[in-house]
């Protein structure tokens, strides 16, 4: 593989950008598994250097952007919590916005909003229609 990229790539922009991912998913492995502080912010430096003497648009991209993010990164490697059920929830508050095309009522709005957004309801609801209805 490292022949091949050597002899198909003059510039070797492809094998910096694979040693960039390369250098991430060892810092992204060693926080996942507990590695102590300094050995992370270790790891975090040589990413950063790396990226940085690559100076490919797409890779100083990349480190940017780990950056800006990597306080939550980091918490999520070590709790394994995140925001999704969030995130989902808002979603469903937009989407019945949306398909609502404006409410009158803001109590019809809430109940609407509830409806969509409570498990358990909509569980109660599709089970009602998919029995058969007794004689």
């Amino acid at each position: 593989m490292w022949n091949a990229l050597v002899d198909n790539d003059p510039t070797s922009q492809i094998l910096t950008a694979y040693i960039a991912k390369e250098e991430l998913r060892q810092l992204l492995s060693a926080a996942r598994e507990g590695a102590n502080d300094s050995e992370i912010r270790r790891r975090l430096y040589r990413f950063y250097a790396w990226c940085a003497a690559a100076d490919i648009p797409e890779v100083t991209r990349l480190a940017t952007t780990i950056e800006t993010w990597w306080p939550a990164i980091l918490a999520f490697l070590h709790t394994g919590l995140t925001n999704a059920r969030t995130e989902g929830y808002n979603r469903l508050v937009k989407q019945v916005k949306r398909v609502a095309c404006g409410f009158r009522n803001t109590e019809n709005s809430r109940r609407r909003i509830r409806f969509h957004c409570t498990r358990a309801q909509r569980a109660n609801i599709q089970q009602f229609h998919c029995q058969a209805v007794p004689a």
